[in-house]
């Protein structure tokens, strides 16, 4: 099908919601979620074949079509209300994050558990960030012409912060708060200090990317 986009508010910040399939009708929306710097995809994935629902796409603030702040201020948190608003409109989804987007996928997953139905983390531009520790102060100038990716996501968002003890706090909301027996599986090869300390985890496994979808489709839930 040919890509469907709407738009949704995340306050006064219009996001760009694209829908690459429409689905079965019976089974919950994957979610994808960009890497630093990129845009939704213009075609569903080949990847995402193994997905017998909806597959939707989303751009986060400051990338592809959807709406630039003034000034910059991006941190990953608030990236995390794009895919609140996302859950708002469609209801519970799987997550598929690249890069800056896994970073994303696992804190709404902790924070969001009953409406994030499983996350897989995947390589991509801005995997990393900044790393565990402060950078230094520096000053960029910045290209003003407001094109996107915006330059100050470029910059901020690739700086920022991520200690190992961070991403497992919201790695044990995931996994104490999910009735999903693996609500984290990382299919990433490249793995920056939070992400192996995500993956030594018991309670996270790790696969290829389209099996990693395809264990979400009909997933084995917890009694509690």
């Amino acid at each position: 099908m040919t890509r469907r986009t709407e738009f949704l508010r995340n306050g006064s910040l219009r996001l760009a919601l694209h829908t690459l399939a429409e689905g079965d009708g019976h089974t919950h929306p994957l979610l994808l979620l960009h890497g630093l710097g990129e845009q939704s995809p213009a075609a569903r994935p080949h990847w995402t074949e193994v997905w017998p629902g909806p597959v939707l796409a989303l751009d986060l603030t400051g990338h592809g079509l959807s709406d630039v702040p003034l000034g910059g201020g991006y941190m990953p948190e608030t990236l995390m209300a794009d895919v609140d608003a996302v859950l708002a409109d469609r209801g519970p989804v799987t997550i598929v994050g690249r890069g800056l987007g896994a970073w994303i996928a696992l804190l709404i997953s902790g924070a969001r558990t009953a409406s994030v139905r499983g996350a897989v983390l995947a390589d991509g531009s801005g995997l990393a960030g900044g790393g565990p520790h402060p950078p230094a102060a520096f000053v960029t100038l910045l290209d003003p012409d407001g094109s996107t990716p915006d330059p100050y996501a470029l910059v901020e968002l690739s700086r920022d912060v991520r200690p190992p003890d961070y991403a497992l706090d919201y790695l044990r909301f995931a996994l104490e708060e999910s009735d999903l027996e693996t609500p984290i599986i990382v299919a990433a090869r490249i793995r920056p200090e939070w992400l192996a300390a995500v993956a030594a985890d018991v309670g996270v496994i790790e696969a290829p990317l389209t099996e990693a979808i395809a264990a979400f489709i009909d997933p084995v839930r917890t009694s509690r």
